[in-house]
């Protein structure tokens, strides 16, 4: 199972410049292993084409940002964040990405608002097709996209880590698996993107942290969902 998890992220399709935690990073946070898997040191080392150690030193980066749990003589293992981080990260996210769009709304007509524009038409393409995984694609694009149009190097730098530890786009395809939650979060992409373009910061920042609020408690009510499925 781990070897085979691994291959289907095999690195030969990474841009080379792409370091070794970069690529580790992006195989735990894409959801290509899931929590609770094991990590082994000597699989990947194999993978990647490297020794232990600079995967062992990669690995201990990655408990420090809360991604990995190492069991001394156990093993690594790709970590579930709790239900309290959860909602604490979430929290962040709100405070984050509102700022992000008030930000934005703030500097008119800039090549990352007529990213979200196109964005937006996007996903209106991929839920008429009524095509999940293609939409998951795009939220993840479109809330990049608007913390790129913020133009705050530090916004972005703590952006990344909140949603690393998150596991975003794990949660997202969760939610949409929920009756209803594709079109109504095309139709809160849309109402932010509205407030953006007709230049008012309050209505974005507002719009933006009611839509990350309500992607919450999809989040909560699709994890209930799947725990009582396992029972």
């Amino acid at each position: 199972m781990q070897e085979n998890l691994i291959r289907h992220y095999s690195p030969t399709t990474m841009v080379p410049s792409v370091s070794l935690l970069d690529r580790l990073r992006r195989l735990v946070v894409s959801g290509a292993v899931a929590p609770g898997d094991l990590l082994a040191e000597t699989a990947l080392a194999e993978e990647f084409d490297v020794s232990r150690t600079p995967i062992r030193e990669a690995l201990k980066q990655l408990e420090r940002e809360g991604l990995v749990e190492i069991r001394p003589r156990v093993g690594t293992f790709v970590r579930k964040p709790t239900a309290r981080e959860i909602f604490e990260l979430f929290q962040l996210k709100e405070s984050l990405e509102g700022l992000a769009a008030s930000l934005l709304a703030q500097r008119g007509d800039v090549p990352e608002l007529r990213s979200l524009i196109h964005n937006v038409e996007s996903e209106s393409a991929a839920v008429r097709a009524g095509d999940q995984a293609a939409y998951a694609a795009l939220v993840h694009d479109f809330h990049e996209t608007l913390v790129a149009g913020a133009d705050n190097q530090k916004l972005s730098e703590h952006y990344e880590l909140l949603m690393n530890q998150l596991a975003y786009h794990r949660i997202v395809k969760q939610t949409l698996s929920l009756p209803g939650r594709l079109t109504h979060s095309l139709s809160e992409h849309a109402q932010i993107l509205e407030a953006i373009q007709s230049k008012d910061p309050l209505a974005a920042e507002l719009a933006t942290r009611r839509h990350v609020a309500l992607t919450r408690q999809s989040a909560t009510l699709a994890a209930n969902e799947g725990s009582d499925s396992d029972g």
